[in-house]
């Protein structure tokens, strides 16, 4: 089924103009998402064809089905709630039937989890995106050779530096990796005894066998063969590495090219569009917790829209989001809304408008 299909048979229960402008947030560059409600022809709704939502390629238009809608309301999801609180002067057509649903009749203390608790999960990814921004990862991956260290006197120096300026038999000629041969010291962590064999007749098995290994190798050594020094490899800070270096990489290849060029603009090292909605998502929830109600057409435009610009430091803001995730605290705690939505209520809605639909 197709936007135009629901639209050609009068499927249509609800359409309004979302996002931005539903905010007040709207500046001259702002996209015009849609969202709207749906319902099934009778023989598809009771047959095999249930479809839950319709989406254009780019989601910026969305429809949910009547069945759909009120069950994501009684799950209080936010982008759901922020439909049925649709200013006037944003919607576009509307079937009395709508008005049987009340976003009174659906708030209840569960919104702590779906608005702070999405707006929370924001704000760790600003702060991994802030990190990722200020510590780039240098596209050329190192290796485990790169944590590995030597023993010396009362501390350590980097092996590969190491293994450069070691005069081996009076030379200067540095050792060769390939030619070390390594051994496991009991009641140690990460420790080894490191032996060194140039003719290479003993087979040592190197320190690594290629680049992309995860782990030094170790090697039989003859027992009257004397250790020329003792490694330690920090295999936990490799892990570490290795795991924000996938994150990154990944980060890089994904990331929306020109929203990072704004935020590399500013200079504030955050996604200030991502972050002026999550700042605006903990007021909507603070709200619902004050006043029992949700009105979603801020009162804050210039301070939302000085955040979106990339004029608040990223410490600014985050100072901001703790003060308000505080405030919810408090506001949840003495709230007089239910624990949950009153489903047997709200389902009696739902069938109510299908025996009116057909």
């Amino acid at each position: 089924m197709e936007l135009d299909h629901i639209k050609s048979q009068n499927l249509i229960l609800f359409e309004a103009i979302s996002g931005s402008r539903s905010f007040g947030l709207a500046t001259e560059n702002s996209d015009t998402d849609i969202r709207g409600v749906y319902y099934l022809p009778k023989e598809d709704f009771f047959g095999l064809h249930y479809i839950p939502q319709i989406s254009n390629e780019t989601n910026d238009i969305t429809y949910y089905e009547i069945g759909r809608l009120i069950e994501l309301l009684q799950k209080n999801n936010p982008n759901i709630l922020e439909i049925l609180a649709s200013p006037e002067d944003c919607i576009l057509q509307k079937n009395p039937l709508m008005d049987l649903l009340k976003p009174e009749d659906f708030l209840s203390r569960l919104c702590k989890d779906t608005f702070a608790g999405y707006a929370v999960s924001q704000i760790k990814k600003a702060k991994g995106l802030n990190k990722k921004i200020l510590n780039p990862i240098d596209k050329e991956r190192k290796s485990i050779l790169d944590f590995c260290y030597i023993l010396q006197n009362q501390g350590s120096i980097p092996l590969k530096k190491w293994l450069k300026t070691f005069p081996y038999n009076g030379g200067q000629g540095g050792l060769l990796q390939e030619k070390c041969g390594l051994v496991n010291i009991d009641n140690t962590k990460g420790i080894f005894a490191l032996f060194y064999n140039e003719s290479g007749d003993l087979n040592y098995k190197g320190i690594i066998q290629h680049e992309e290994a995860n782990q030094v190798s170790v090697s039989s050594v003859p027992k009257d063969e004397k250790p020329i020094a003792y490694l330690f490899c920090n295999l936990d800070a490799y892990s570490t590495y290795c795991k924000d270096y996938r994150e990154y990489w990944k980060w890089v290849s994904e990331r929306n090219e020109d929203r990072y060029n704004v935020n590399q603009h500013h200079g504030q090292n955050y996604d200030s569009k991502n972050m002026m909605h999550t700042i605006r998502l903990l007021q909507s929830c603070e709200q619902i917790f004050k006043t029992n109600s949700l009105n979603i057409r801020v009162e804050n435009r210039d301070e939302l829209l000085d955040i979106k610009a990339g004029n608040w430091p990223y410490e600014a803001v985050m100072e901001k989001a703790e003060a308000l995730i505080s405030s919810i605290e408090y506001y949840h705690s003495v709230s007089t809304l239910p624990e949950f939505p009153d489903l047997e209520k709200t389902t009696k809605v739902l069938i109510e408008i299908r025996e009116n639909l057909y």
